[in-house]
């Protein structure tokens, strides 16, 4: 009879311990409370995030904050209303703005499958678009989806993961305080012809201009195979005080899709980690200049990172 109780007591503790480990595994992935529990990544996406630095934009500064209500929003959404300011939504759906002035507040951009190269939230053809405290992850990771399409857009205190690119970033693209990390990597993309994904945590285009990265954290060290932290071809680019991390080189620069000099390029005052795969914390083309290049140093040893590599 003893021993017949002990099986019991036995099973009793193995089944406690089982929901338990269901509960935590049954945790929604956000932070605030009505977001749904979906995957934020392929397979492919490592499953430990990179370790953020402190001082630096990471899960305690960005996003939604905790305890904020969340009304879920179903369908892709167009937002042509000047001046409207969009708070404590979930976006199941692909959002995109045509109006001026258009402000998100505590929002979530999660997106849907697709076979379009598309991104969460589109504020290209709009002006004066806001972001503040934000999160964008699909439900849906695909070849085919970005974080945002940005111009004339300020994002602040947002974080981004699972996405293709975090933030394809056109004329008047400001991010400040923001965290870009764990990025999702596929074999074959449509946008590259077939091959691999490209990931880039900034992508800032050729013939764009004054696109400024201020204080975030753009770590993709556990991104598989990323392409940089910061990839562009914009006039007046300035990365400021940002921890940078990950890519074959962490920043690459680039006026070759220009066929002109690039003007304007300041990257001052960031911390590098060792994460690049060339060990390469910048990356110049021959017609690209730093006007201002003071202040870069390992984030390890404070030591000033080496001269940039300048070829195309």
């Amino acid at each position: 009879m003893a021993k017949t109780w002990w099986y019991v007591i036995a099973a009793v503790a193995a089944l406690a311990l089982v929901v338990a480990a269901a509960q935590q595994l049954g945790t929604p992935d956000g932070r605030a409370s009505g977001t749904a529990t979906t995957p934020s990544g392929p397979a492919s996406t490592p499953s430990a995030q990179a370790q953020v630095p402190a001082g630096f934009p990471g899960a305690d500064t960005t996003g939604v904050p905790p305890g904020t209500p969340l009304t879920e929003v179903t369908g892709d959404q167009t937002f042509a209303k000047d001046g409207e300011v969009v708070e404590g939504k979930v976006f199941y759906g692909f959002v995109v703005v045509t109006a001026s002035d258009v402000t998100f507040r505590k929002c979530v951009f999660r997106g849907g499958p697709t076979q379009d190269v598309r991104p969460l939230l589109d504020s290209e053809h709009a002006r004066g678009t806001v972001v503040e405290d934000s999160e964008f992850y699909p439900t849906h990771p695909s070849a085919s989806i970005d974080g945002i399409w940005a111009a004339h857009t300020k994002i602040y205190r947002s974080e981004f993961r699972g996405t293709v690119d975090g933030v394809k970033a056109h004329t008047g693209t400001l991010v400040q305080d923001s965290w870009i990390h764990d990025l999702s990597w596929f074999a074959s993309d449509p946008d590259q012809g077939g091959e691999a994904t490209h990931n880039d945590g900034v992508q800032a285009f050729a013939d764009q201009t004054g696109v400024t990265l201020r204080h975030n954290t753009i770590d993709l060290s556990t991104t598989t195979d990323p392409n940089a932290a910061v990839q562009s071809s914009a006039d007046e680019l300035h990365v400021e005080g940002n921890y940078l991390d990950g890519g074959g080189c962490v920043v690459n620069i680039d006026h070759t899709p220009l066929g002109r000099p690039l003007t304007g390029q300041r990257v001052t005052g960031n911390r590098f980690g060792r994460n690049s795969a060339h060990d390469c914390p910048i990356l110049l083309s021959t017609q690209s200049e730093l006007r201002g290049a003071q202040g870069n140093v390992w984030h390890d040893t404070g030591d000033p990172i080496p001269a940039p590599e300048q070829h195309d």
